[in-house]
């Protein structure tokens, strides 16, 4: 019976495939058409426009094994891995979908037929689930398979009735249980499917039967073509298969927990002595294959979710007595039982080791810096009289720090103490609008009513842009404030389709085309180009005089100028990232673009910044490309012909059967459905204008080309000679000018801070006239007159040499805020006295805050009226601070 993780995939793939299914390979981890989404979580999330009506396939029969990850957003299963035998963060969901094909018949007979008759599982193991309501269901399953009718359960909506939203296709679902026997039961007397959640009862396939629309009143229309959406969980049967207690001790994980048993010396228990070692081969695999997709670890979005899941891991690893580095090491087991049916991994596998390596170097020195702000707030919060940690104090650490939220709740639940969650939340909703009032949100296409319309109504829009700028066609669609109309006026923001288009609609980083339609009756400037799922393109624009009407003729025209400068920018992209894999290794993958018309914008992976000698290497390369001439050509094919020429596929792009390749000479091989130059030497020069971070283990370049290029210099030498003249030098003297004033600086520099001592000094006698005793110790408190923290702390510093044994404490309110310098002498220090705590306390008056040392410490406020009464509470807070 036994039978592994690889030949159950495989077995599940060709006996869909009999079925007259199409393999469809795994989707990316990251839904890039899918904002609503974090990460794929099922297998029907690239199908979803297919089940939406909005995108056609030349099949009706599909068959996956997609990678999956739960673990942020709705679907979270995080904290449950490792506690349960069935929940892991990664997972593989074979599935297989009919559209508007098969339905409830098809789907059961295929689900039993596989189950029994493949993998000859016990027929009296299995149970059935069925919406309550679902007749239909329960019937065909007594017809059409031989399980007996009290294995056949009834339930309700939150277990058997399934939907994508709140609006949308939904329907009942059935769901096939295997009982792995008393061995497997609960302690619960009533331990029963629907009841309880343990281990015996084992779900292993969803079906779901699609077959209604909701709407927005919660009205269920039946759907003219039903669908099927199932899922069965590859660790779940392997479990089965390989008669073992849980998921984890299955082939897909054990040798990563083997490996890692050997790596801490410490052997794998089934229960929670076991636990650690689940948690780290799971999270292994889910950073391996979020890191493949083009995650990488950051404090936001999927990258934080990546972050908190590795750094979980190593915590865990902690847990184990290792205080190293240790999970990149793992990556390898990931490899061997993963790199066959996954072979990208492989082949970014160097990469992969290397985030993961870098990242948990930054977490180890996080532990250690943070943990120091750890103990200072559970220590102030003790002092306080409180149990609970603010949750402002929560976010300082996690903002400052990268200090992870969930080890903040570990730490203070293992000293007693609990997190304000909410607070916290609140500290970084604050963040998160702050962030996004400062980005401009891109547009959407409007209502979802009008979206489907389109899509069903009009066939896929022609494409002839790469051969023409200009057609003449007509308006078979115009559409004004998100609804259909037969016509538009002057003024009117609208949106039109043609049946033939030649503008270039925004995909793969390359921004929509522009450029002008004019009618009999009336003008049209064309805004943006959009492409809709199904390959439809509609144009953005504005009538600019007279109306237009559906079914008029119209000459539509894209803007040369641009389209070409556009061609220009996306030339260069492929020159830029062949460039880089010489320079920098093959490691440098695409990992995002923005090809404009005035600029291009290329992401790619590779740990730390360029140097000058790289870029300016970069540079020189694809300038070399350019000056050769050589001939852009493109290929139509298919993609194995493609992957044969050696075409490189980019991150986060679906491709079809039939794709389109660029070839630049010999030097470049790229699939791409962009538009492009008829050779290099159209770009005329490329200049690399800044090359920095976004994030761990990514990079960015910006550049310009052509025209932009000449403006760009032609501005820096109308800089020189404005510099010349001010400096009072000719332009190729400008450096050696430079340095002599730099030279001069400093001489200046020099004198000023040998003056500003003797003021100091002459003003430091003066403030030793109002030293005051404060229990044996002396105490000199008050405001001064300066503008800078470091000279404030020179006073504080010579004032307490002039006092010889004591306190000094100093405030100034520069401008809009207040600053504090504090200096205790070594004896003060042994009686007690703290200069962090002492500012702290005294910014605290101001609106601030800060700390330090307990012989030195400085911190600000915001309120400077508020100045002279924090100088003046030194002496009461000194008082609760010595000792006798």
């Amino acid at each position: 019976m036994y039978m592994s993780g690889d030949e159950i995939r495989r077995k599940f793939l060709k006996y869909f495939e009999g079925e007259g299914h199409k393999i469809v390979e795994s989707y990316s981890l990251v839904p890039h058409d899918d904002p609503t989404l974090l990460f794929t979580n099922a297998g029907m999330v690239q199908f979803k426009n297919v089940f939406l009506g909005l995108e056609k396939r030349d099949y009706n029969r599909a068959v996956t094994s997609q990678k999956c990850v739960r673990a942020g957003g709705k679907h979270n299963d995080l904290d449950t891995v490792g506690r349960t035998a069935r929940h892991q963060t990664f997972f593989e969901m074979l599935g297989n979908f009919s559209f508007g094909d098969y339905f409830k018949s098809g789907a059961i007979t295929y689900a039993w037929e596989f189950l029994t008759e493949v993998l000859n599982l016990p027929k009296e193991k299995l149970w059935i689930t069925i919406y309550k309501d679902d007749d239909e269901a329960g019937k065909l399953w007594l017809e059409l398979t031989d399980v007996s009718k009290k294995r056949i359960l009834r339930l309700g909506d939150e277990d058997n009735f399934w939907q994508m939203g709140d609006t949308g296709p939904c329907g009942p679902c059935s769901e096939i249980i295997y009982d792995r026997g008393e061995k497997f039961k609960c302690e619960a007397d009533n331990c029963a499917i629907g009841v309880c959640d343990c281990d015996r009862w084992l779900e292993i396939w969803n079906l779901v039967f699609m077959q209604y629309d909701r709407d927005e009143s919660g009205k269920m229309t039946p759907l003219p073509k039903p669908s099927i959406d199932t899922g069965l969980g590859l660790e779940r049967v392997a479990s089965i298969m390989q008669n073992v207690n849980n998921n984890f001790e299955t082939d897909l994980l054990w040798p990563i927990i083997q490996d890692l048993e050997a790596r801490v010396g410490r052997k794998y228990h089934p229960g929670i002595e076991g636990f650690p070692h689940r948690v780290i081969s799971d999270h292994v695999r889910t950073c391996v294959f979020l890191i493949s997709d083009g995650v990488t670890p950051s404090n936001e979005g999927r990258g934080y979710v990546l972050r908190r899941i590795l750094r979980r891991a190593v915590r865990f690893g902690k847990a184990l007595g290792m205080d190293d580095p240790f999970l990149y090491q793992l990556v390898p087991a990931v490899m061997k039982i993963m790199g066959e049916a996954y072979p990208q991994i492989v082949d970014g596998s160097e990469q992969i080791k290397k985030t993961i390596h870098s990242e948990e170097r930054r977490f180890h020195e996080t532990l250690h810096e943070g943990m120091k702000v750890v103990e200072d707030i559970l220590s102030r919060t003790r002092k306080e009289g409180r149990d609970i940690i603010a949750g402002s104090d929560a976010f300082l650490l996690y903002d400052t720090f990268g200090f992870p939220f969930d080890l903040m709740e570990d730490i203070a639940e293992e000293r007693g103490f609990k997190v304000d969650k909410k607070g916290f939340e609140a500290a970084m909703d604050e963040q998160r609008s702050r962030a996004r009032s400062s980005r401009v949100e891109k547009k959407a296409l409007g209502d979802a009513k009008l979206y489907r319309e389109m899509m069903l109504d009009f066939d896929v829009t022609e494409f002839i842009g790469y051969e023409e700028e200009s057609v003449d066609t007509e308006i078979i669609f115009i559409a004004k404030d998100d609804k259909p109309v037969t016509e538009a006026n002057k003024g009117d923001k609208l949106i039109v389709l043609l049946p033939v288009t030649p503008f270039y609609g925004e995909s793969g980083g390359q921004v929509g085309d522009t450029g002008g339609m004019d009618t009999s009756t009336g003008k049209i400037r064309v805004l943006d180009t959009q492409i809709m799922p199904d390959g439809k393109i509609i144009h953005y624009g504005e009538v600019e005089s007279g109306k237009v009407s559906v079914g008029q003729k119209v000459s539509a025209a894209v803007d040369n100028k641009r389209r070409k400068n556009i061609a220009r920018n996306h030339t260069s992209t492929h020159l830029v990232h062949r460039a880089l894999r010489e320079v920098l290794g093959d490691h440098a993958e695409q990992r995002g673009s923005l090809v404009a018309p005035n600029r291009l914008r290329f992401d790619f992976s590779h740990e730390g910044a360029m140097t000058n000698e790289e870029i300016s290497t970069v540079e020189k390369k694809v300038n070399n490309e350019i000056s050769k001439a050589l001939p852009v050509t493109a290929l139509n094919t298919s993609l194995d012909k493609a992957k044969e020429l050696g075409a490189v596929a980019l991150f986060g792009e679906k491709y079809s059967d039939d794709v389109r390749v660029i070839k630049i000479g010999d030097y470049s091989t790229e699939l791409c459905g962009g538009t492009h130059l008829n050779n290099s030497s159209e770009i005329l020069a490329l200049k690399i204008i800044s090359e920095s971070g976004i994030g761990s283990g990514l990079r960015r370049i910006e550049a310009i080309t052509g025209e932009e290029v000449m403006d760009y210099y032609s501005e820096k030498e109308r800089m020189l000679d404005s510099t010349a003249g001010i400096l009072k030098t000719s332009p190729d003297k400008i450096e050696e000018r430079a340095r002599e004033l730099v030279k001069d600086i400093k001489l200046l520099e020099r004198e000023l801070e040998s003056f500003q001592s003797r003021l100091l000094n002459y003003e430091a006698e003066e403030y030793i006239n109002e030293i005051v005793e404060i229990g044996g110790i002396n105490v000199l408190a008050r405001d001064v007159e300066v503008n800078d923290m470091e000279v404030l702390r020179s006073m504080a510093d010579m004032l307490k040499d002039k006092i010889g044994t004591g306190v000094v404490l100093l405030g100034a309110s520069p401008g809009d805020k207040t600053i504090f310098a504090a200096m205790a002498t070594k004896d003060a220090v042994s009686r007690g006295v703290h200069a962090g705590k002492l500012v702290g306390e005294v910014a605290k008056i101001t609106n601030g805050g800060g700390g330090g040392r307990p012989d030195m410490a400085q911190a600000g406020g915001k309120d400077p009226s508020k100045l002279k009464e924090a100088v003046d509470a030194v002496a009461e807070i000194l008082e609760r601070q010595i000792t006798n």
